[in-house]
């Protein structure tokens, strides 16, 4: 098996599953936003209020091709990483892409108040772009989850279906 791949909108638990799931398969666990944070030595907040979105995604791109490379190892992908058909292109190479399907509502109890999402300062409009992101998480999925499980059941699901 290669690479697995969560993708789905911020605050679908792409994290906490990922790193689960790891520890469980005893692969190695990388987060794209912590992976651009590190080589950037910069936040993402910071990334967008400097350099802007298009420079964010141009970084996504370059961590999608790296990760294709890479061998045993779970990705939890930025919310708009696999909204670009190239990163998708780039990272589906290394492994399978499961889609956390998580309800708004359940993302919004979970995201509460954090303030280090910069496309989530506004729910109106986050609501609209969560609408429009979910059907391309779905067109490149090869697995579709219920994102709104727990992270134990969430995990569960998944190594039942791989």
């Amino acid at each position: 098996m290669n690479n697995i791949i969560l993708c789905g909108f911020m605050g679908a638990g792409k994290t906490a599953v990922g790193k689960e799931l790891a520890k469980l398969l005893e692969y190695n666990f990388i987060d794209t936003d912590e992976l651009i944070e590190k080589e950037q030595k910069i936040t993402i907040k910071e990334i967008f209020k400097k350099y802007g979105e298009q420079y964010f995604r141009d970084l996504e791109h370059e961590a999608s091709k790296k990760i294709a490379d890479m061998e045993k190892t779970v990705v939890s992908t930025g919310g708009g990483l696999m909204t670009y058909q190239y990163n998708c292109d780039a990272i589906k190479k290394g492994g399978k892409v499961i889609f956390l399907d998580a309800s708004f509502y359940i993302i919004c109890e979970r995201i509460g108040e954090d303030d280090t999402r910069p496309l989530f300062k506004d729910k109106f409009k986050a609501e609209k772009l969560y609408n429009e992101r979910k059907e391309k998480y779905k067109s490149v999925a090869d697995i579709i989850i219920d994102g709104d499980m727990t992270v134990e059941k969430t995990v569960s699901e998944i190594l039942k279906l791989i």
